[in-house]
């Protein structure tokens, strides 16, 4: 607010002097354009007093001589331009750090003071300092969350936009985990708090929020020393003038050119104006160091349970006795499964849920820690876990069984099921990549990161996969804390490095690397206060994004105190010249000014290599065809089922759901989505490969329903059902992939 008081009052100065000059009372203006930049040049002075007292010189130096050397040469107009040049500069300067910082800014202003406890008594507000763990509290419309915690209600609506960037509300069901700094945009609701206020994810990210504001970059500190620097050679130039020529005004003139504003304010802006657009993305950076520092990255270390992979298991293959079937060996197992919370048997219960199955009441349930579950379901005595457990229990699959199972088990784990003595089932369970993780690893390629590392403590069976889908230059599996430690820094020491991760054991790597990005979504607050860099959408794809905002704020960062410094060493030389006379310089300066300036807050907007895709319309539907992608993926596990083993009376079910789920499914997709999505691609015809797919799964359709016709008559062997079978298999799987990822950047994340 001070600065653009003096602003305004330096403006009104000016402005008094120039209509008292035109009023011919020349001497009346004199003494208005001296009041107008008196002030500044007091200011100015008090400003080097209190830089000299913390051990810096000043660079606002040129600006004071200018002032005073203006005052004594009787140029009181060219002395008030001057004040209004330093002035507005200032002025500026706070405008455009606050545009730089507003994401930031408005992330502090949502912080909640007060909470409403609901007791025995009724309703109390209370300090959000004072909540428990435990406590119950009601969330009113429009309210921000208060502290971590758990939906008491049937559903609720939030709205994320200020932590992840996410523009849409998100809907959530009862037992949902809330973050603390979320907006309740619907109807009130209870919720259960978990952990204390200053625990939670919101009080994490107001700490890195004020260490993003407080930190000062080494670019602003070059930016500093070349300041130094340029005053010195004004001096030299200003004094060169001055001498060669005589004449008082041109170095007057040159001193009044050389005022370095472009250099002090342009690298905070830039530098501040990307933290605001990463912060708007849902980036939270922990100042213009970590950003500039990240700009510089040539390595990128990725640990797998968390980051690439979503940290939760889910069910990957089934195999089960013809006799029981792969949904009815389904059912049992995720019946007994809902007495554990394990993370197994969630992943059995989740898998049957999208199925449609419906689950008995499983009784006698007794979970064996480390090893497995033992139950009763519908009379019918099920053991369901480790090879280990049933051998513990005298059970072992009978050979041949399950070789499906174990194959596929090489990248994850089974867990067996034994119905009444024998084994039955097997399930193989596996962490899959993240849907955006391929992106995210392309991304940074196109970045120019040379070297990209999957570092995990997993086995190696189960991180080799991934290292392999994603073509990483590196896999270290198998790594306990102390080794992450050592391998992030041999890397760090070869080439700037940045750590991403999301687990208590992955903060000291964090802290190792030159940078250490932390996945603060659903990571741990260890992580999070580790890290520089806080992702708060729970999307590992935003860390090439936060690169590219990071190589492109310091970037024009440089352009602007280049550009800046560049046109005040031409003003420089004609000003030393006698070119440009002291009142006609300080304007030029002032135009200087405000070029860097506006060049710098262009780090706002996003570039072409960090600007998020438009979403699709909601007409286009991708949101359903994506939830319609897991059924047709459990059909295309029937599909191989019923390959391996064609029986003639179960095909005609399964030809009757391609005709039911597939088709009107690509179907919906040709008539609203691709479309759409065509138009956002670009190109001739960008969705040509996904419709000749559709084509050719409608030929295999309508093959498989001819060979039913004819097999009638047996007069189609089973050599000829196989063929098609595997062939729907194997071509709705890849359609599958491929659809997914032409279509992953157009979600509007």
């Amino acid at each position: 607010m001070r600065r653009f008081l003096l602003l305004s009052w330096v403006a009104a100065g000016l402005a008094a002097g120039v209509v008292l000059h035109l009023a011919g009372w020349p001497l009346q203006a004199g003494w208005a354009f001296t009041a107008a930049a008196l002030p500044v040049a007091l200011h100015v002075g008090l400003g080097l007093l209190r830089a000299l007292a913390g051990g810096r010189m000043g660079v606002d130096v040129v600006a004071l001589a200018a002032i005073l050397g203006a005052l004594a040469l009787g140029q009181a107009a060219t002395a008030a331009v001057v004040a209004l040049m330093v002035a507005g500069g200032e002025a500026l300067e706070a405008w455009a750090e606050g545009r730089a910082t507003a994401a930031l800014t408005s992330l502090m202003a949502r912080a909640p003071r007060l909470a409403l406890r609901q007791t025995d008594a009724g309703l109390e507000e209370i300090p959000v300092a004072d909540i428990c763990p435990g406590d119950l509290l009601l969330v009113r419309p429009g309210a921000t969350i208060p502290a971590d915690g758990v939906l008491e209600e049937a559903g609720a609506t939030l709205d994320d936009s200020a932590l992840t960037g996410e523009s849409l509300p998100v809907a959530l069901v009862q037992g949902a985990a809330l973050r603390s700094g979320a907006v309740n945009a619907g109807g009130a609701f209870r919720m259960r708090a978990r952990r204390e206020a200053a625990a939670s994810t919101y009080a994490a990210i107001l700490r890195l929020t004020a260490a993003a504001a407080e930190a000062r970059a080494p670019l602003v500190r070059l930016a500093d020393r070349w300041a130094l620097g340029f005053t010195l050679a004004t001096a030299l130039v200003a004094g060169g003038a001055w001498a060669f020529s005589g004449d008082a005004l041109r170095a007057l003139a040159v001193l009044v050119v050389a005022t370095p504003c472009p250099l002090i304010l342009a690298a905070p802006v830039a530098l501040m104006a990307g933290i605001g657009r990463a912060a708007r993305r849902g980036i939270v950076v922990k100042g213009g160091g970590a950003l500039e520092r990240l700009a510089r990255v040539q390595t990128v270390i990725f640990d797998k349970t968390g980051t690439l992979t979503p940290g939760r298991p889910r069910l990957v293959a089934l195999d089960a006795e013809p006799a029981l079937g792969r949904d009815g060996a389904l059912r049992l197992g995720a019946a007994l499964a809902q007495g554990s919370s394990h993370p197994v048997s969630t992943a059995l219960v989740a898998a049957a849920a999208a199925r449609g199955l419906a689950l008995p009441v499983p009784d006698a349930v007794e979970e064996i820690a480390g090893g497995g579950l033992r139950g009763v379901v519908e009379e019918q005595a099920l053991l369901l876990g480790a090879e280990g457990f049933l051998l513990a229990e005298g059970l072992e699959p009978r050979p041949g069984f399950g070789i499906a199972a174990q194959v596929a088990a090489a990248a994850g784990s089974v867990a067996w099921l034994a119905l009444d003595g024998r084994v039955v089932a097997a399930f193989v369970m596996a962490d899959a990549l993240r849907q955006d993780a391929p992106r995210a690893i392309r991304r940074l390629r196109a970045l120019g990161i040379s070297r990209i590392l999957l570092l995990s403590g997993d086995r190696a069976a189960a991180v080799a996969p991934v290292g392999r889908a994603l073509r990483l230059d590196a896999v270290l599996a198998e790594q306990a804390p102390a080794a992450k430690l050592e391998a992030v820094r041999r890397e760090a020491a070869a080439a700037p490095t940045a750590m991403v991760g999301d687990g208590v054991n992955d903060a000291p790597a964090l802290a190792a690397a030159d940078v250490g990005i932390a996945m603060g979504a659903a990571g741990t607050a260890a992580a999070a206060e580790a890290g520089d860099v806080v992702l708060l959408v729970d999307r590992v794809d935003r860390v090439a994004e936060a690169v590219a905002i990071a190589r492109r704020s310091r970037a024009i960062a440089l352009r602007a105190i280049w550009l800046g410094m560049g046109l005040s060493g031409v003003a420089m030389g004609f000003a030393a010249a006698g070119l440009l006379p002291p009142l006609a310089g300080a304007l030029v300066q002032e135009g200087i000014d405000v070029a860097a300036i506006l060049l710098a807050l262009t780090a706002l907007r996003p570039g072409r290599q960090d600007a998020a895709p438009e979403a699709l319309s909601d007409a286009a539907g991708l949101a359903a065809r994506q939830e319609e992608h897991a059924g047709l993926r459990d059909l295309a596990d029937a599909l191989g089922a019923a390959a391996a083993a064609p029986r003639l009376e179960t095909l005609p079910a399964l030809e009757a759901r391609l005709r039911a789920e597939m088709l009107p499914h690509q179907r919906a997709e040709e008539r609203s989505l691709y479309p759409e999505a065509a138009r956002r691609l670009g190109g001739a015809d960008p969705m040509a490969p996904l419709i000749r797919m559709h084509a050719e799964l409608e030929t295999l359709a309508e093959r498989l329903g001819t060979l039913l016709r004819l097999a009638e008559d047996g007069t189609v062997t089973e050599a000829e059902l196989r063929r098609t079978l595997f062939a729907l298999e194997a071509l709705l799987r890849m359609h599958l992939v491929v659809e997914e990822e032409m279509l992953a950047n157009l979600d509007g994340a």
